[in-house]
């Protein structure tokens, strides 16, 4: 006798097929099944839907969110002048902490629950996460006091700072310049004085740009370091998460946070990562301290670039340090290595998977996904149009 449970009507997450349904298939690939071999199959696939049906009902495992908060607000031109916040909101964390006392922002391709993200593009607008990314848990549980969403590129797919679809980011230094992307609103609040720390992404210089043409301090980690959980996705083995800052010391602590193993969910990550106090490792003295300088990276840069390089080069010797001149030819195929990597992945990843690749191991976001998804089913491939990278991808057309 079915129980009170099992009488409960559940919607069926896949709807079985019937024997005529099943008869017209092998009608239409000539397949000439038996009225035995029809039987069995439409019996078998019963049984292997109940799979799906299992799976349909668990629960998605999630990411926690432990602090309260409003959903914000976009805020006016008055209070944007650098067109730099996406929202703003207000999220306190833990009484204490190494954080305790910073304002900061949170790069608008990382998901802060029940605030608007819109990763810089049409494609996501409208959508508001319910979890909060790793890197924003570690934050509050460190004391960081969250105060919006820092404007990126669309999709993140830029490194001049242009291309946000509400408006361009402006340099806080001169308007009239760029201030380098993708992590463009980062950067550029940075230096403005509005904020202490932000996050930014780097697949290809997303943080080093901006962080460089707006004078702030921005660390690309060693891949895997900080885990990218809850952070949309361009390519996987180039996807980083890293901290931005407006000293050197700042920007050592906050890698302190926001670096860790995160128990399995960005599965880039080795188990027995290692975390040691960044911020206690700065030297006082440079004595003896080695710093190398690339040949090949001078190659094709400017001459004004090159003069402050080798200068504040200099500054560095002058203080004990010993420089040196060093070559690695294989650097200049570091780009030509690179392009297609991301070319291709970005294509497999963003475009075709929305998101995730086939096969991925790590925590899995639907409503992002969804979200993706149906952006990209509605605007497809023209809203692309714009990025040579995409543009320049063979087989898309």
């Amino acid at each position: 006798m079915a129980s009170e449970e099992e009488k409960l009507w559940k919607a069926p997450a896949v709807h079985p097929m019937s024997r005529e349904q099943v008869q017209a298939i092998s009608d239409q690939l000539r397949l000439e099944c038996s009225t035995e071999e029809l039987d069995t199959y439409t019996e078998s696939i019963v049984e292997v839907l109940k799979s799906y049906q299992r799976i349909n009902e668990l629960v998605e495992p999630a990411l926690p969110v432990k602090y309260p908060r409003t959903p914000g607000y976009r805020p006016q031109p008055e209070e944007n002048r650098l067109n730099a916040w996406y929202y703003r909101c207000d999220i306190k964390g833990a009484d204490k902490g190494k954080l305790a006392g910073k304002k900061i922002g949170i790069k608008d391709n990382t998901a802060v629950a029940g605030v608007p993200m819109m990763n810089g593009s049409k494609i996501m607008e409208g959508y508001v996460p319910e979890y909060d990314a790793t890197v924003v848990t570690r934050i509050l549980d460190a004391g960081g006091h969250i105060v919006g969403k820092a404007a990126c590129e669309d999709m993140c797919i830029s490194g001049g700072g242009f291309n946000n679809s509400i408006s361009p980011v402006l340099n806080p230094v001169n308007t009239e310049h760029v201030p380098g992307a993708s992590s463009s609103g980062s950067a550029a609040l940075l230096a403005a004085g509005e904020i202490d720390l932000a996050t930014g992404g780097d697949q290809g210089g997303s943080i080093r740009i901006p962080a460089c043409w707006c004078g702030v301090v921005g660390l690309k980690p060693t891949f895997g370091l900080v885990p990218y959980t809850g952070c949309v996705p361009i390519e996987m083995t180039l996807d980083h998460c890293g901290p931005m800052a407006r000293t050197v010391r700042d920007c050592a602590l906050f890698l302190e946070v926001l670096a860790g193993y995160d128990d399995g969910s960005d599965p880039r990550q080795p188990p027995n990562i290692q975390v040691p106090e960044y911020s206690k490792m700065l030297p006082e003295k440079l004595e003896g301290k080695r710093i190398a300088l690339l040949q090949e990276g001078f190659e094709n840069c400017d001459k004004d670039v090159v003069d402050m390089v080798k200068a504040a080069a200099h500054k560095l010797k002058q203080r004990g340090a010993v420089v040196s001149e060093i070559s690695l030819p294989c650097h200049k195929d570091a780009y030509h290595i690179w392009s297609p990597i991301i070319i291709e992945g970005m294509h497999q990843t963003m475009v075709k998977d929305s998101g995730h690749t086939v096969g991925w191991k790590g925590q899995h976001f639907p409503s992002m996904l969804d979200k993706l998804g149906q952006g990209y089913a509605s605007r497809h491939l023209g809203h692309f149009r714009g990025h040579p990278a995409v543009h320049d991808c063979r087989g898309i057309r």
